[in-house]
């Protein structure tokens, strides 16, 4: 089932952003609501380009069941960039990335 990972050193709606991510990941690889799970890890340094921009960045790891078209996964790709802002507490620029990855469906699930 899709696991998420969030990296991010903006202030970010972490929960907000979850509970709006997961229905969209679920209907866009159809896999049950109940299948997704997110991680988020608070990154305490970036550095971007040159260093001389502050910066914050968001990454958004997303693996889901083997066999998703590339189509499917650009289409998630993008409806995930465009829910990120929604859930940013800043007004500063972040550098906002997607990335979506094939996970072979090798766990227990509890």
């Amino acid at each position: 089932m899709p696991q998420i990972t969030v990296d991010y050193s903006a202030p970010l709606d972490r929960r907000g952003f979850a509970l709006a991510l997961h229905p969209l990941v679920a209907e866009a690889v159809g896999a049950p609501l109940s299948g997704c799970t997110t991680r988020f890890r608070e990154v305490e340094e970036t550095v971007v380009g040159d260093g001389t921009a502050d910066r914050a960045v968001v990454h958004v790891d997303i693996a889901v069941r083997f066999g998703q078209t590339d189509d499917a996964k650009r289409r998630l790709s993008k409806a995930v960039l465009a829910l990120l802002p929604r859930h940013l507490k800043t007004a500063e620029r972040a550098r906002l990335s997607v990335e979506i990855r094939d996970f072979e469906n090798s766990y227990l699930a509890g």
